[in-house]
């Protein structure tokens, strides 16, 4: 196995600026022959923490940690020795030297590609930004942003942009600047049936980075419901980019969780963008996934206590939850933050109708996990009588089991009987069979609970029949859009057929691995594998549309004839009138298409 060579090491000392270094992550001052600054390893107001350049070392007479800047790295970023050499070395331009193997180990050209393609996102992210700024096409998009509350150094900090509607531009735009067609193929800006077409269309653009700032995929928002996808869209995966272990905005918010040691994990760009305006400049969000194990490690390296700031719809509570597991697994401490206020779902949704000052305090009001499960679990289930009891109590025990500490978990299972009014024996003898159980037959937290389960209604019937028949998903797309669904696992799974055919229809392994939820997954899995999806599926998928669609504009007239009402004695009408006259006039047409 190659290792470093000790003239490299040398090297990367000789040429090693201890206060360039340092100052990367820590405000340094300089006072007599040292410089001085706030500890990153423990809080403190009063500067205790200095860095002695001549000797290229650090000492904090705080909390008494210190050693060699090479150390340091190690600690900052929590990698190996050899991974800190690298990463120095490469900063100061220096030629790594690999014993028993000559120069650095061949790595098929990645690094060289990553970086060529990091340089082309790089350039499109600013092109984008430019469209939403100075070109007239980018006006919706601006005056989106506008209208959200979202400041001009928001925008700027950000790098928003617009991709133009006009779908061969970018394809122009980059072979005029000498990109050859085999290189921008295998970019993922372009669509694999056409690669002249770009994949993102009329879309508010969030550009994604890695730590290391760099651009490695988009976020794309669409700005008008006409049928074009889901209301978010996110560049497919690639050779330097995870959804799985990328957090939006962790290049902007590290500085930040590495000096409070805590992160705010919201749900999508524009919460994040709202909180960073807010002042709340440690706030990361998961990339249309839930928060995963590989996100959870990778903020391990400088946080240990997370905020979750998920919206207060059911999707919302359901990722909180998940959200929750996901930081007990990986050994962080999670807090739920909830806001007292009315009439709100998010931050975004709070900075625009109340004010970056008011989100900054709401943050500040939070629960604990625990706290917010046993709420959770006393909503979701009747404890009047045995079973809603037994469930509620059930509903904990995954989280009982993510506990070290048998003084902790004997404490919660008090709380537990008492809070939901049952007998403490009674847990623990219920919890000692839940324990029994091997690990992958265990319940995740809320499974046991009616939210959780899936059932085959009309939303989840049609889109496992176009899953199926994957091929019908276009006739799919040009009928509905997301907002036409409202079970959570219908729009799980119209995201994964968008995001599966905007990368081209790749294959049905790509199609099921873009499901999230295991359960989702296995459920359509095992009902696809009925004859019934296979019989006239193309009828199937016709019938399940007009289904769908009566039942929205159902819907909708129920809404309009209880605002009529309301309307009629104020004189004004006349425009909630024409609009029941066309709901009436769509929905006989839809069911004379059925009889």
């Amino acid at each position: 196995m190659p290792y470093i060579a000790e003239a490299t090491i040398r090297e990367v000392n000789d040429k090693l600026d201890a206060v360039s270094v340092v100052g990367d992550y820590v405000r340094l001052e300089k006072k007599g022959g040292k410089y001085w600054g706030c500890c990153p390893f423990h809080n403190e107001k009063t500067p205790s923490f200095t860095v002695n350049p001549d000797m290229k070392a650090y000492h904090c007479f705080g909390c008494g940690q210190g050693g060699s800047i090479v150390n340091f790295i190690m600690e900052m970023d929590k990698l190996t020795f050899p991974e800190a050499i690298e990463t120095l070395a490469k900063r100061f331009g220096i030629a790594i030297i690999y014993e028993n193997a000559g120069l650095a180990p061949k790595d098929d050209g990645k690094a060289a590609r990553l970086e060529e393609l990091a340089e082309l996102y790089r350039r499109v992210a600013v092109s984008f930004h430019h469209f939403l700024l100075e070109k007239s096409e980018g006006a919706a998009a601006k005056q989106y942003i506008i209208a959200r509350g979202i400041s001009n150094e928001m925008i700027e900090r950000f790098r928003l942009g617009y991709a133009p509607a006009n779908r061969a531009w970018l394809y122009n735009f980059l072979t005029d600047k000498g990109y050859s067609d085999a290189f921008l193929a295998g970019s993922g800006l372009f669509s694999k049936n056409n690669p002249r077409s770009a994949f993102f269309g009329d879309r508010l653009m969030f550009p994604i980075a890695d730590r290391q700032g760099r651009t490695v995929a988009f976020g794309g928002r669409i700005l008008s419901g006409d049928g074009n996808g889901p209301k978010y869209l996110n560049s497919g995966e690639s050779e330097g980019y995870k959804k799985r272990e990328t957090l939006f905005a962790i290049d902007l918010a590290m500085p930040e969780i590495r000096k409070t040691k805590e992160a705010y994990i919201a749900e999508g760009y524009m919460d994040v963008i709202a909180l960073h305006q807010a002042g709340v400049a440690n706030a990361v969000a998961p990339l249309g996934t839930a928060f995963t194990d590989e996100q959870a490690k990778l903020l391990k390296r400088w946080a240990e206590r997370l905020y979750l700031i998920f919206d207060t719809d059911e999707a919302g509570q359901n990722a909180a939850q998940k959200a929750i597991m996901t930081c007990r697994k990986n050994g962080l401490e999670s807090f739920v933050v909830t806001p007292e206020l009315e009439n709100f779902k998010d931050p975004a949704d709070i900075l625009k109708n109340f004010g970056p000052e008011s989100l900054q305090k709401s943050v500040k009001c939070f629960i604990t996990d625990f706290e917010y499960l046993i709420t959770r679990s006393k909503a979701l289930f009747d404890c009047s009588d045995s079973l809603g009891k037994s469930r509620a109590v059930a509903f904990l025990f995954p989280y009982l089991s993510t506990m070290d500490s048998e003084v902790s978990r004997d404490d919660r299972i008090g709380v537990i009987a008492d809070t939901i009014g049952v007998e403490r024996q009674a847990v623990v003898s219920d919890f000692r069979r839940f324990a029994l159980r091997p690990p992958d037959s265990r319940p995740e937290t809320g499974d046991s609970g009616p939210r959780r389960s899936i059932s085959l209604n009309d939303e989840l019937f049609l889109l496992t029949a176009v899953l199926v028949n994957p091929l019908l998903y276009p006739k799919l797309r040009s009928s509905l859009t997301i907002d036409d669904f409202d079970d959570p696992a219908a729009r799980e799974l119209f995201i994964a057929l968008e995001e599966w055919f905007r990368n081209d229809m790749p294959g049905m392994d790509d199609l099921l691995s873009r499901i999230e939820d295991g359960g989702l997954r296995n459920f359509v899995i095992l009902k696809g594998a009925s004859e019934a999806f296979s019989v006239r599926p193309e009828q199937l998928v016709s019938d399940g549309i007009r289904k769908i669609r009566q039942k929205r504009l159902e819907h909708r007239l129920t809404r309009i004839v209880s605002e009529l009402r309301i309307a009629k004695k104020e004189q004004n009408h006349g425009d909630l009138l024409a609009e029941k006259m066309h709901l009436d006039a769509e929905l006989r047409l839809l069911k004379e298409a059925i009889e």
